[in-house]
């Protein structure tokens, strides 16, 4: 327990200030806001393991995207399934996002309710509960939030477009829409070119939904180690869902998005004119998984710095060389990649179980051994920062080493 824990516990029940409407109903009541604390806390106050965020690193790579986009002519439509946190997506349209994505419907409930839009939700949603529950949240932000927050929700299936299109117009509104496309990852969306362009003639034949665009999400090219082959096979990737997109406008389907790409190819899309915006997401944290597949002049992607660190206590030295920190597979997602001790790049992280790491500090880090005692705090880029940040509550966001507030993670948890 922390000093002003049980003050912490009241102001987060104070702090539900915007209470969820009848669409909300089945999503748990959340902090939206802020939460501030009685006293600044030092790190070494911190209970651990914890999420923290260095806000001045998050700053610079909030600004840094923001500012070569723009000079890039091309937008960001920033995807809150990584930070899932409204406080965050705030900064990110402040700082000239067109809008934000959310993986799933709860996602969007969660944003919505904390007044965040416009929302494109970029799973398509085939049953009757969920699209009623797409169509009820959109009819609540166009009267509460306004048109210009308003929701999106993409498709890959004429029988869902066909649902969608009559819920719509049960409600008495309409619901813009963008297609999936597959970009050859099976994983949803429906096959570029004829396929695609007969769905867009249905989506325009429905008298409620508004085709939009195009949505090409390629996750598998984001990861390919080394940027010149990256490239090659991001913009070999593109090229149906580009082809298609031209197609539409040449037959008269009016379309003005073609929406995907993301941080480990962010650069590399600029490049495709077509594109309209890209949904980065990792960028404002990074992870050891990106930083691992290069940049245009090295081995690491360091365009963005590490901002987010699960904050770790040495608790044992069971044998000699060998550390054991109180951050396992329930603090750090589990991933092909490891997470790396900052500060320490002699020092090995190995899983150890749900509660426990264990750092291995091999011959070169004899150093390092001597200098971390028991108690000693350590920060840990984690290898993957989507589902890190689903493990936990809150953030700790430290300005100049001090935390003094929390920032709730609204979305956690939000899998429907």
């Amino acid at each position: 327990m922390i000093d002003g824990e049980p003050a912490r516990e009241r102001r987060i029940v104070e702090s539900r200030s915007q209470p969820f409407a009848a669409p909300f109903a089945r999503v748990v009541d959340r902090p939206l806001d802020a939460i501030p604390l009685d006293r600044p806390l030092s790190l070494s106050e911190v209970p651990t393991p914890a999420l923290i965020i260095e806000v001045a690193a998050l700053e610079r790579n909030l600004a840094k995207m923001a500012t070569a986009i723009g000079e890039r002519k091309k937008r960001i439509r920033p995807h809150t399934k990584t930070h899932k946190c409204p406080l965050l997506a705030r900064r990110q349209l402040d700082l000239g996002a067109v809008g934000v994505c959310c993986a799933k419907v709860s996602e969007a409930e969660v944003q919505a309710a904390a007044g965040i839009g416009p929302i494109l939700i970029t799973s398509p949603v085939v049953t009757e509960d969920k699209i009623a529950r797409v169509v009820a949240l959109a009819v609540w932000m166009a009267r509460d939030l306004g048109a210009a927050r308003g929701l999106e929700i993409v498709v890959d299936d004429a029988g869902a477009v066909d649902r969608l299109g009559r819920a719509a117009r049960s409600a008495g509104i309409g619901l813009g829409v963008l297609i999936d496309l597959d970009p050859g990852t099976g994983r949803t969306g429906i096959a570029a070119g004829d396929a695609a362009i007969g769905l867009a003639r249905r989506i325009v034949d429905s008298s409620r939904l508004e085709l939009r665009g195009l949505q090409a999400y390629a996750g598998h090219p984001m990861h390919v180690a080394g940027h010149a082959e990256r490239r090659r096979r991001s913009h070999e990737t593109w090229a149906p869902a580009i082809a298609t997109f031209e197609r539409l406008r040449s037959e008269g389907i009016a379309v003005d998005v073609l929406t995907g790409a993301g941080t480990g190819t962010w650069d590399i899309d600029c490049e495709l004119e077509a594109i309209t915006d890209l949904q980065v997401g990792s960028y404002l944290f990074m992870d050891t998984e990106y930083r691992a597949i290069g940049g245009p002049e090295g081995a690491v992607l360091d365009d963005f710095d590490p901002s987010l660190f699960v904050l770790a206590t040495a608790i044992s030295k069971p044998r000699r060389g060998w550390i054991t920190v109180d951050a396992g597979t329930k603090a750090l997602a589990f991933e092909r990649v490891r997470p790396e001790v900052a500060g320490h790049p002699e020092i090995t992280y190995n899983w150890a179980g749900d509660e426990h790491g264990m750092l291995e500090l091999g011959v070169a880090a004899g150093a390092a051994g001597a200098e971390i005692g028991l108690g000693s705090r350590l920060r840990i880029v984690p290898a993957h920062c989507d589902p890190t940040v689903n493990l936990y509550d809150f953030y700790y966001p430290v300005i100049d080493g001090e935390v003094r507030e929390l920032w709730p993670i609204s979305a956690r948890g939000c899998s429907q």
